[in-house]
Formats: structure tokens, C-alpha cells, sequence
């Protein structure tokens, strides 16, 4: 099995940790968020992985370079201008379609400012057994930008946090053109995304944005096809957001008091 790492990102929220790095050299307890990443898709069991860069890319390949990427097969994807997280998909697609033995094989998409114990293992058995097209990892939490799904758990609009609560934007089903009007639709229950997908390359030829764009806009279109983008519900784990300053200290003290490892 393969895997992406989003972290090509200013990190802006981040500084002043950022002013001298990327965010995926930011440490918490002695270790950078890339190795944390790594480690955790390695414990799993994942040995090819693609990381897309941009700020301070250097700093990340002399820093895989010079641990040897961890024993593990890594590919650097690098972004001349960011390409946000659906363009960085696209652009790194070639990295999952090389072997057309493994065409069928899901892949997992990671960013790399968050830690969490969600169970990946648990997530692709979950995404095999309902023949999705993407699952993603969700929580009920407050965030600023919520994820709606219905009763079956299938993607059907987004909506802000301070919207009125379960109604969301979707495009009108069976339609799922790009640009396509919304109409309001209702929704069983909005949840908080961690930054954890698991997709299956197939995506790729079903996804014609081109440029910077996000893949939670492809997500939006290809759910009123409708496709199977599905949730998958990581309450019981320890996740955290280390998009700003104080949160990476969080992290600190949560891994000092052994709430992860």
C-alpha cells in the first residue's frame, strides 16, 4: 500500500515556528511532524510514500536525504506554486498508477500537520468492505468548516460553522458537473474532517480540475453523481490539529502525559 503526505503548505498560522522551516520540519518532543507522519504509515506497514513540497523544499529533501528516508521508499513532489491539496493529488497521481498491477490497491492522503491514534487498518478494511471511492476520516467536534453526510454516511454538502446547523450546498444530484448551480439539501449530521483519506486511484481520471483546487470541491461534485464518499467515524481516537503555535505545544504536554506516542 501506498501514501501521500500533504505538506506543501506556508505554514502561516505556524509562525514564527515557520519563519525558518516548513511546517513539516516543525518538532514536537524532538521529532518533526514528517517523521511523526512517517512513523505512524510505517508502523502500518506502508513503505512507498510521495510528499509534495514547496516552502523551504530543500530543507525536506536534504532532511530525508539525510536520514535515509527512513527506510522507506520516498518520492518528493514539488510544487513551483502550491496547488492545494486536490492540484497536489493530481500532479503526484503518477506515483499511484505506476504499477497497473496495483491499480485497484487504495492509497491513504495524510497531512502532515495533524497526529492522531486513528486506526488506519480499521479506516482501509472500512473503505474495502463498502467499495468507496474515498473515506474520510471525521469527528464530532467544532470546527469552522463542517462536512455533511446523510444516513447512510455518504457525503452530501459542507457548510461554515456558523451556518445553521445540518443544512449544507451540494450540487443537484446526478448532475455533478463542475461550476453546476447548488441547491440547499438536508443532511443527517455535520462532522469535523481530520485530514485523513483513504482513496482509490481511480479518482484520478474522475477528477478533470485542473491547477490549484481543493479536493474537497471534487469530493462535493463527484458525491452528486453520485459516488461513494464516505465517512468514517474516529470519535474514540486522539486527534490533534497543529496548525498554530499553541496547539504544537499541546501536543508537547499530550505527549509527555503519554495520551499518544
Amino acid at each position: 500500500m501506498k501514501a501521500m503526505i500533504l505538506a506543501a503548505g506556508l505554514g502561516t498560522r505556524l509562525r514564527p515556528l515557520t519563519d525558518d522551516r516548513p511546517k513539516a520540519l516543525v518538532e514536537v518532543g524532538g521529532r518533526t511532524l514528517l517523521e511523526i507522519t512517517l512513523s505512524r504509515l510505517r508502523a502500518f506497514g506502508i513503505r512507498e510514500v510521495i510528499v509534495n513540497v514547496h516552502h523551504f523544499a530543500d530543507m525536506v529533501v536534504d532532511y530525508l536525504r539525510t536520514n535515509e528516508n527512513f527506510g522507506m521508499r520516498i518520492e518528493v513532489s514539488r510544487e513551483e506554486v502550491l496547488l492545494d491539496t486536490g492540484g497536489g493529488l493530481r500532479k503526484a497521481a503518477w506515483f499511484f498508477l505506476e504499477d497497473s498491477s496495483r491499480l485497484d490497491e487504495p492509497f491513504i492522503l495524510h497531512n502532515v500537520d495533524v497526529i492522531s491514534t486513528i486506526d488506519l487498518a480499521r479506516m482501509v478494511q472500512f473503505h474495502r468492505e463498502h467499495k468507496a471511492l474515498s473515506t474520510l476520516a471525521v469527528q464530532e467536534r467544532e470546527t469552522s468548516r463542517y462536512l455533511l453526510f446523510d444516513e447512510q454516511g455518504r457525503l452530501c454538502g459542507r457548510r461554515a460553522g456558523s451556518d445553521a446547523p445540518l443544512r449544507g450546498w451540494t450540487l443537484r444530484p446526478g448532475s455533478g458537473q463542475a461550476g453546476e448551480s447548488p441547491v440547499p439539501t438536508r443532511a443527517s449530521q455535520a462532522l469535523a474532517f481530520s485530514g485523513i483519506h483513504v482513496i482509490s486511484p481511480r479518482i484520478v481520471s474522475m477528477m478533470p480540475e485542473e491547477g490549484a483546487f481543493s479536493i474537497i470541491t471534487s469530493y462535493l461534485r463527484l458525491a452528486a453523481l453520485p459516488e461513494n464518499i464516505l465517512a468514517f467515524r474516529a470519535d474514540e481516537y486522539y486527534w490533534r490539529d497543529l496548525g498554530r503555535p499553541e496547539n504544537v505545544a499541546q501536543a508537547e504536554q499530550d505527549l509527555k502525559n503519554k495520551v499518544f506516542s
